[in-house]
C-alpha cells in the first residue's frame, strides 16, 4: 500500500461508521485493516490523534496504536521510544475528556508500552509523580494504574519474567495513593470504581506474596484501613460502592489465602480479613455476599487438602457464620406466588449457594448442621418462607448426612411425605428436591419406597411440580435399583405417556435414565422384550417423522426421540456372564434400520448427525462386542457420509469402534482402512488456512481415533502408510491453544512414543521398538524443536504437563538422541525481546538442559519447563 493522506485516511474511518451502503462499508474496512498491518499505521494513528475532530475517528487511532504496541513494537527503533511514550502522554491528557472508551485504549496502549519498553525505568513512579497532584488527570491516571498489571500477565505481550518482576516492584510505589482515595467520601462514583478497579488489579498482580513482599504488604495493610468507609457507604445506602468494597475485600482474601491457612491470625494471615467479608455478608443485598462465593470454595478447597482438625477448628466458627447469613439470604419474598424459579438472578444465586454449601459443610459437620435446621422447623412454626429456605439448605446437605440408622433423616423423611397439599407450592417444590437428596435413606429402610414413590407421583402429576418431582424419581431409581425392580410395570406405564406430562426435555431424559438403570437390574431373560417396549415409542415416532412428507424441503427435527434412545441404552447396562448372548443385541439390530436411514435423511445437519452418532456409540458400547452385525454396514454408511459432510463426531464414533474391536484380529483390516478413508477429507480440511483453528473438535476427534489404535493395535498402525501423515499433523497442531485439542494430540503423541518403551511382555515389543525407532529418526528433531516453540510461545500454563510428558517419553526412549535434539530446539530460540529487555540468559539456557535432561522422573520435567517459559511469557 502507498502512503495514504490523513484525509484519506479520516474519509475511510467516516464511511466505515456512516456510509448507507454495507459494501461501501465493507471496503472501508478491509482497507483501513490493510493500513493497521502497515508501517504507515503509526504516523496516521497519531496524527488523527492529534486532530482530535470526533470520537470515531479517535477511537480508531487509540486502537490502532494499542494494536500496533501489542503486535508490531519491534517495527520500531529504539531512538523513537522515548517519542511515542511522551506522545501518548499528551494525546491522554488532551484526550481524556472526549470518550471514556478512547482514554482505556490509549492507556492500554501506554502500560503496553511501559512493559515493553525497557528503558523506561520506574514508570509507575515517573506516572504518578507527573499526575497525582492533578485532579483533572486522575481518571486517566488510575485507567493505566488498573490496566498496567493485568497487562503485566498478557500471554500477547510476552515480556518475560525478569521485566515482569521490575515493574511489579514498582507497582508498590503507589498502592497507598489508590487506597486514600477510596476512603474520601466525596470521591465520585466513577473515580471510586475506577480506584477500586486498580486496587483489585494489583491484588490479582501478586501471583506470590514471599516474592512480592512490599506491594503485598502496602496493600493488605491499605485494604484493612476501609472498613469504617465500607460501614459508611452501607449508611448512605450506596450500593455502588458498597460493591466495590466488597470486591477489594474479596480480592485481598483471595490473595492472601495460603498465608491465611498457613499461619491463621498471624502477620498477613490475620483473620480481620474474613471478618470483612462475613460484614459483607451481613448486608441485605444477596448480591453484595455473591462476590466472595469464589473465595469460600477455595477455602473450602484448601482445608480439605490439608485435613488438619486444629486448623478446621480455627475457620469452623466463620463458616457456621456464613451458613446461617446464606440461609436467611435464601428466603424467597414473603408475597412471592409459585414455585421457585431457578433460571432468574436469584434463583442462579440459590443454585450457587447449594454449590457452596456442599463445598464447605465438612468443616460444620453434616448431621450436627442438619439436625440444627430441622429443629428450627419443628420446634417453631416458622412463616412459609424461612420453612422453604431451611428446606432448601437440608436438601443441599442431605446427600453428606450419614444414612446408616440415623433417626433423625427417618424422621424427617415421614414428616415431609405428609405435609398436606395446602402449603405453600414453593414449600412442596423445595420438599421434593429434598426427598429426591434423601434417596440413599429410602435404600437403607425400604418401608419408605410406597409412601415416597405415592407422594412423588402426586406431584408428577400436577404441571408446576412435574419436572422436580420426575428428577426426584430419577434419584430413586439411581440409588434403589434393586428395590425398584418390582415397581419396574409403573416406570414403563409412565414412560409410555412420558409426553403426558408437563416435562422439561431434561426432566424427561432423567425419568428415562432412571428407568433403564432399573431394567438393567431385571432377570436377563425379562430385559430383551422390557427393552424393546422401553423403546417402542421413539422408534415409532421416528418411523412417523422419515414417512412424512419433508415440510419446505426440510425433514422433521428428530433429536428429541435420538437423546432418548441414547440415554435408555447408555443406562441399560446388565451384568452378562461370558458366553452368554447380550439382551439388548437382539433389540438394537432391529432398531439399526431406522437410526440408519434417520442418518441419511439428516446427513447435511451436523446437530442432528452429532445425536444421531451419539445414539449409536452407547448402543455400541450397551452390546459391545454383540454389535459386531453392524460393524460392516455402519462403517461404510460412515465413511460414505464423512466424504462429502465431514462432522467430526464420526471420527469419534470411530474410536468407539477401534475401542470394541480393535484388538478382534478379523476387524483390524477394516478398521485401518476406515482410518484411512477418514483421514483424506480430514487432512483436507484442516490443510486449509487457518484449518487446525477453525476446526478444533475435527483435531480433537481425529487424535481420539489415532491413540485408540495405538493402544488396541499399536502394529497395524504404525506399519500403514497414513502414520507419517498423522505424526506430521500432530506436530503442526501441537501450537493449538484449544484446551481438549491439544490434550488428545499431546496424548497421541505420549503414547505412540509409549509403545515403544513400555515392554509388557507382548510378543511384538521388539518390532514395536523397531518402528516407534523408524518414526522418531524421521520426525524427533522436528517434534522437539516445536514443542519447545509451542510451549513459549503458544500455549498456557495449564498444557505445561501434557508437554512435558512427551518429552519425558522421548527422552526414556533415546537419552543421548534427546539431549542433542533438545540442545538444538533451545539455540533456535529468540534471546532479546524488540523492545531490549534480555529474555533468556546463556546460564538460563545451559541451566534447563541440565535440569530436564538429568531428571529422574517426569515431574521434574515439567517443574523445569513451568519455570523457563515463565522467560517468555
Amino acid at each position: 500500500m502507498e502512503k495514504p493522506t490523513v484525509a484519506l485516511v479520516y474519509q475511510a474511518v467516516q464511511a466505515l461508521y456512516h456510509d448507507p451502503d454495507p459494501a461501501g462499508k465493507e471496503r472501508a474496512s478491509v482497507w483501513l485493516g490493510e493500513l493497521q498491518r502497515s508501517m504507515y499505521a503509526w504516523e496516521m494513528a497519531d496524527q488523527l490523534l492529534q486532530l482530535k475532530q470526533d470520537v470515531e475517528s479517535c477511537y480508531f487511532a487509540a486502537q490502532t496504536m494499542k494494536m500496533k504496541i501489542q503486535m508490531s513494537f519491534f517495527e520500531l527503533p529504539p531512538e523513537t521510544h522515548i517519542a511515542l511514550r511522551d506522545s501518548l502522554l499528551s494525546h491522554i491528557q488532551s484526550l481524556k475528556d472526549l470518550s471514556p472508551i478512547i482514554v482505556t485504549q490509549l492507556a492500554l496502549a501506554i502500560a503496553d508500552l511501559a512493559l515493553q519498553m525497557a528503558s523506561w525505568k520506574g514508570c509507575v513512579h515517573t506516572l504518578i509523580e507527573k499526575y497525582s497532584n492533578d485532579v483533572s488527570s486522575m481518571t486517566f491516571l488510575i485507567e493505566i494504574l488498573t490496566v498496567l498489571p493485568e497487562e503485566v500477565h498478557s500471554r500477547s505481550l510476552r515480556i518475560g519474567a525478569n521485566r515482569r518482576t521490575e515493574i511489579i516492584e514498582d507497582l508498590a510505589y503507589y498502592s497507598s495513593t489508590v487506597v486514600t482515595l477510596l476512603q474520601r467520601d466525596e470521591t465520585s462514583t466513577n473515580l471510586h470504581e475506577a480506584a477500586s478497579d486498580c486496587v483489585c488489579s494489583a491484588l490479582y498482580a501478586i501471583e506470590n506474596v514471599d516474592t512480592h513482599m512490599p506491594l503485598a504488604l502496602q496493600l493488605f495493610q491499605g485494604v484493612l484501613t476501609l472498613e469504617t468507609a465500607y460501614h459508611m457507604a452501607v449508611a448512605r445506602e450506596d450500593l455502588d460502592k458498597v460493591l466495590n468494597y466488597c470486591r477489594i475485600f474479596t480480592e485481598l482474601c483471595e490473595t492472601f489465602l495460603e498465608t491465611t491457612v498457613r499461619s491463621p491470625g498471624q502477620g498477613m494471615g490475620d483473620l480481620r480479613t474474613l471478618e470483612l467479608l462475613l460484614i459483607c455478608a451481613g448486608h441485605p443485598q444477596y448480591e453484595v455476599v455473591e462476590i466472595s462465593f469464589n473465595f469460600w470454595y477455595r477455602l473450602g478447597e484448601n482445608l480439605y487438602k490439608t485435613n488438619d482438625p486444629a486448623l478446621h477448628g480455627i475457620f469452623r466458627p466463620y463458616i457456621q457464620r456464613l451458613l446461617h447469613g446464606l440461609a436467611r439470604h435464601c428466603q424467597l419474598d414473603p408475597d412471592h406466588e409459585g414455585i421457585p424459579e431457578d433460571t432468574d438472578d436469584f434463583g442462579e444465586f440459590r443454585m450457587r449457594v447449594s454449590d457452596l454449601v456442599k463445598d464447605v459443610i465438612f468443616l460444620v459437620g453434616s448431621m450436627e448442621c442438619f439436625s440444627q435446621l430441622y429443629s428450627t422447623l419443628k420446634e417453631g412454626n416458622p412463616p412459609w418462607e424461612v420453612t422453604e429456605a431451611v428446606l432448601f439448605i437440608m436438601a443441599a446437605i442431605a446427600k453428606s448426612v450419614d444414612p446408616e440408622n440415623n433417626p433423625t433423616l427417618t424422621e424427617v423423611l415421614e414428616q415431609v411425605v405428609l405435609l398436606p397439599e395446602t402449603v405453600h407450592i414453593a414449600v412442596r417444590y423445595t420438599s421434593i428436591e429434598l426427598v429426591g437428596e434423601m434417596s440413599e435413606v429410602v435404600d437403607r429402610n425400604p418401608r419408605f419406597l410406597d409412601p415416597v414413590l405415592n407422594y412423588l407421583m402426586k406431584g408428577l402429576r400436577e404441571k408446576t411440580l412435574a419436572s422436580v418431582a420426575a428428577k426426584a424419581i430419577h434419584n430413586i431409581c439411581s440409588v434403589c435399583r434393586d428395590h425398584m425392580a418390582q415397581h419396574f410395570q409403573g416406570l414403563l406405564d409412565i414412560a409410555r405417556a412420558l409426553d403426558s406430562f408437563a416435562l422439561t426435555t431434561e426432566a424427561a431424559v432423567g425419568l428415562l435414565k432412571g428407568t433403564a438403570l432399573v431394567l438393567a437390574r431385571l432377570p436377563l431373560e425379562k430385559i430383551a422384550e422390557c427393552l424393546s417396549d422401553l423403546c417402542a415409542v421413539q422408534v415409532m415416532a421416528l418411523k412417523k417423522l422419515l414417512s412424512q412428507d419433508p415440510r419446505n424441503g426440510k425433514a422433521a427435527d428428530p433429536t428429541v426421540w435420538l437423546d432418548r434412545l441414547a440415554v435408555i441404552f447408555r443406562h441399560t447396562n446388565p451384568i452378562v456372564e461370558n458366553g452368554q448372548t447380550h439382551p439388548c443385541q437382539k433389540v438394537i439390530q432391529e432398531i439399526w434400520p431406522v437410526l440408519s436411514e434417520t442418518l441419511n435423511t439428516h446427513q447435511a445437519d451436523n446437530r442432528i448427525v452429532e445425536r444421531c452418532c451419539r445414539c449409536l456409540r452407547f448402543a455400541v458400547r450397551c452390546v459391545g462386542k454383540g454389535s459386531a452385525s453392524l460393524l460392516q454396514p455402519l462403517v461404510t454408511q460412515m465413511v460414505s457420509v464423512y466424504q462429502v459432510y465431514p462432522h467430526s463426531c464420526f471420527l469419534y464414533l470411530g474410536s468407539i469402534l477401534v475401542d470394541e474391536y480393535g484388538m478382534e484380529e478379523g476387524c483390524r483390516q477394516g478398521l485401518l482402512d476406515m482410518l484411512q478413508a477418514l483421514c483424506m477429507p480430514t487432512f483436507q480440511l484442516l490443510e486449509q488456512t487457518n484449518g487446525l483453528r477453525n476446526h478444533p473438535d475435527t483435531v480433537d476427534d481425529l487424535f481420539r481415533l489415532a491413540t485408540r489404535f495405538v493402544q488396541r493395535s499399536p502394529i497395524t498402525l504404525l506399519s500403514s502408510g497414513i502414520i507419517v501423515h498423522i505424526i506430521q499433523c500432530a506436530i503442526a497442531a501441537t501450537t493449538l491453544d484449544h484446551r481438549d485439542a491439544n490434550c488428545s494430540v499431546m496424548k497421541f503423541v505420549r503414547d505412540l512414543i509409549h509403545t515403544g518403551v513400555s515392554n509388557d511382555h507382548e510378543d511384538d515389543f521388539d518390532l514395536r521398538k523397531q518402528l516407534i525407532g523408524q518414526a522418531m529418526g524421521q520426525h524427533g528433531q522436528q517434534l522437539v524443536t516445536q514443542l519447545m516453540h509451542t510451549c513459549c510461545f503458544c500455549l498456557p500454563p495449564y498444557t505445561l504437563p501434557d508437554v512435558a510428558e512427551v518429552l519425558w517419553e522421548i527422552m526414556v526412549f533415546d537419552r543421548p538422541t534427546f539431549c542433542r535434539w533438545l540442545e538444538s530446539a533451545l539455540k533456535g530460540l529468540p534471546k532479546e525481546t524488540s523492545g531490549g529487555a534480555v529474555t533468556v540468559t546463556h546460564k538460563q539456557l545451559t541451566d534447563f538442559h541440565k535440569q530436564v535432561t538429568s531428571a529422574e522422573e517426569c515431574k521434574q520435567v515439567c517443574w523445569a519447563i513451568r519455570e523457563f517459559t515463565r522467560l517468555f511469557r
